[in-house]
């Protein structure tokens, strides 16, 4: 009984949590080059822990605790690549709970300093594909739980309702000239947010296509499209983990459902961090890489949009703020030691922007913008 009992408080003080959170912003942004095409941006940065996973941990920690897997003062462990872990730390110190974030040794001193702040403890590795082999090992000596994001993402949250980033985008969209979004553009890290995305409009049975831009360094690509082949490999891996941090990932994530994505898009990092400068100028302030990675997949639905003759909106995903990252992105030294061009890749960015449809050799996979 003292179990159930520190479970159900558990629940109540997540949700109490929860009820004291504002909803996220909905940002238009117009593009000179696309008079007639509306753009949305959801501000997840605004969320207490700064991003787009503050959502994920707050269904994760639900999911555990319903599933009874989380018991009074044993700890909390998770792979992540820092974003995750920093949401995560925040609710494990909400429930009083030992967090340990199992992370990349090349995470940004940024969020490691946020796992810290927020009390969890950062476990660093080499290999970026050891993640979760670590983690578990950590959870079976220290007699804790092992979250894993990876896995449980698109099961925890509940893609019907309970305001999950579908519901609430759809709801502020209601007024706008645009309601139902021609494109919702995300990028998978664990795929739970394009789970959910992909499910939810179907469920509305709304006339919303769901677009994931996958990074350069990723295997969620390849596999997407071999599986529109039916030749879908799920042992595929890289050595290497993406440089944009929180998506992309160098293994095949049981979270990543390619029936919820009607198409995807590969970006060139070189891109992606262009986008990101350009829609930080715009908005007055630093988002993180991500945010860029989707950018330039609106710019590549809107050029689709316009060459068909549509007028409509397209809504996307601003993930995360870009504090977190002003050793890596917001460094001239990183860019140089990445061997990364950044004037050509802001040139590009420019010329999209502007309606030029330079983006149009960009890989692509799926149903397509037809």
């Amino acid at each position: 009984m003292l179990q159930r009992e520190w479970v159900v408080g558990a629940i109540q003080k997540i949700e109490a949590d929860f009820n004291r959170c504002a909803d996220t912003h909905l940002i238009p942004m117009a593009l000179p080059g696309y008079p007639d095409i509306a753009i949305y941006f959801k501000d997840e940065s605004s969320h207490p822990t700064g991003s787009l996973k503050h959502r994920l941990a707050r269904s994760l920690f639900l999911y555990a605790l319903t599933s009874g897997w989380l018991r009074e003062g044993a700890p909390v462990i998770e792979a992540s690549s820092g974003s995750t872990a920093v949401s995560e730390a925040y609710f494990a110190r909400l429930l009083g709970l030992p967090f340990v974030a199992v992370i990349p040794r090349g995470t940004s001193p940024e969020k490691i300093a946020a796992i810290e702040f927020q009390g969890g403890r950062c476990h660093l590795v080499d290999c970026p594909s050891q993640l979760n082999a670590e983690s578990e090992r950590l959870a079976l000596e220290l007699g804790g739980h092992f979250m894993d994001q990876f896995t449980y993402a698109e099961r925890a949250t509940d893609w019907r309702a309970n305001n999950n980033i579908a519901e609430s985008l759809f709801k502020q969209m209601a007024l706008e000239q645009h309601p139902i979004p021609t494109w919702i553009v995300c990028s998978p890290g664990t795929g739970g947010t394009s789970a959910t995305l992909g499910r939810y409009v179907l469920y509305r049975c709304c006339n919303s296509r769901v677009l994931c831009v996958d990074p350069e360094i990723s295997v969620f690509f390849d596999f997407y499209r071999g599986s529109k082949q039916g030749q879908a490999d799920r042992t595929m891996t890289l050595a290497q983990g993406s440089r944009i941090e929180g998506i992309g990932r160098p293994r095949v994530e049981a979270s990543f459902i390619p029936g919820c994505v009607d198409t995807m898009l590969k970006v060139p990092d070189a891109l992606s961090l262009a986008a990101m400068r350009y829609v930080s100028k715009r908005l007055g302030r630093r988002v993180g890489g991500s945010t860029g990675t989707n950018f330039v997949g609106v710019l590549r639905a809107a050029q689709s949009m316009r060459a068909l003759g549509h007028a409509g909106s397209i809504a996307t995903i601003l993930c995360d703020g870009g504090d977190r990252y002003a050793h890596s992105y917001y460094s001239d030294d990183w860019y140089q030691r990445c061997g990364i061009d950044i004037a050509a890749a802001d040139q590009l960015i420019e010329q999209a922007v502007e309606g030029q449809e330079v983006l149009s050799g960009l890989a692509v996979a799926g149903n397509g913008f037809d």
